[in-house]
């Protein structure tokens, strides 16, 4: 900060650089400004760097590695010939101080007062990790001839151990010694891949809207093929030939009910049969309506007309009409007596409504 500030000052015309020097002397200043106000007391301010993290004694709050303070450095011994510094600082968050200092034999900062040390340290001989020599073995080493000469026959048996498993790392790199080979390959490879990811992904989606599917598709397998293949679908017809297939449904329909007409048919068959044929039977109840019709009379030679024999006419042309004789089978019977002469034959014509329509007749 006193070089930045020392750029392009104003120099007074009392100035004088033999009796001065430099502006800090000629104003009675420190380079360093308000960072030396303790220096005559070995205390310089310097900005400080939590080397771990750190739990403070005053407030209890967790205090992370990185953050930084403004500290109070000051020397307080040696470690052979490296000073030993010590570094006071105020907690950010409460009024306690945390003292701090370094520590050249192990090469790493004690906590003296004020905070105590989230431990995260860990074994470096139980990780595998390579060991620092210690001091003590280092002079040994260079002062005992015979113990650097056992040190050294415990290293040659610890390398014929470990040589095997060396060779084997050395033959796995060597494979992969031509990285930009084996890189562009794998690189095509996943290009190919992502390719039929990409197909594959397409194919689902445009199938999930046809179908109108909100579930994800799993991915096919020949077995699925297979059992398709299996399968036949017809599709469905539209709705013109629906409709036409009806229409013909309808044309082809009979009109009456068959169930109803035979059993008609039978009530008739069994009353011409039937030796009491003369015997009144109500046409309501077999369903027809009797109307008068001039077809051709037959007219014996004694003057006595005869009505036609019964005639039952199936469906033709969209009709059914039904002419029915209460005479026997041989339909040459008389009439019963009593009964008004009819120059008249009867039609009878079916009727299924289930009004009563027409004129009541008895036979």
């Amino acid at each position: 900060m006193g070089e930045r500030k020392g750029v392009n000052k104003y120099y007074p015309p009392d100035f004088d650089p033999a009796k001065h020097g430099s502006l800090n002397k000629y104003r009675n200043s420190h380079p360093l400004r308000e960072r030396a106000r303790k220096l005559s007391q070995g205390i310089l301010i310097i900005r400080f760097e939590m080397p771990y993290n750190i739990w403070c004694d005053g407030c209890q709050n967790h205090i992370g590695m990185g953050v930084r303070y403004n500290a109070e450095k000051k020397k307080v011994g040696n470690y052979y010939t490296t000073p030993i510094f010590r570094f006071r600082m105020k907690c950010h968050l409460c009024p306690n101080y945390i003292e701090m200092q370094t520590d050249p034999a192990s090469c790493d900062y004690v906590i003296v007062s004020g905070a105590r040390r989230k431990e995260e340290r860990w074994d470096a001989e139980a990780s595998e990790q390579v060991v620092a020599t210690a001091h003590e073995e280092k002079q040994k080493l260079e002062t005992d001839a015979m113990y650097r000469l056992e040190h050294g026959t415990q290293d040659q048996s610890k390398l014929q151990r470990a040589l095997p498993t060396l060779q084997n790392i050395q033959e796995a790199q060597s494979a992969w010694k031509d990285d930009f080979a084996l890189n562009s390959r794998l690189r095509r490879k996943f290009r190919e891949e992502k390719k039929v990811l990409q197909e594959e992904e397409k194919k689902d989606l445009a199938l999930q809207a046809r179908a109108n599917l909100s579930i994800p598709l799993v991915q096919e397998a020949e077995e699925d093929r297979h059992l398709a293949a299996l399968l036949k679908y017809q599709s469905l017809d539209s709705y013109e030939d629906k409709q036409k297939q009806k229409r013909n449904e309808i044309v082809d329909r009979p009109w009456f009910s068959s169930t109803k007409t035979n059993d008609t048919l039978k009530k008739l068959a069994f009353v011409g049969k039937s030796p009491s044929s003369k015997s009144l039977v109500p046409l309501n109840s077999l369903g027809v309506v009797c109307r008068k019709s001039r077809d051709t009379k037959q007219t014996s030679s004694e003057g006595e007309t005869f009505d036609a024999p019964a005639q039952v006419n199936r469906q033709d042309n969209g009709t059914s009409e039904m002419f029915f004789d209460s005479s026997g089978p041989s339909g040459g019977s008389q009439k019963p007596e009593g009964s008004p002469p009819s120059s008249f034959a009867a039609s009878l014509v079916a009727d299924y409504s289930d009004s009563a329509s027409g004129s009541e007749a008895e036979l």
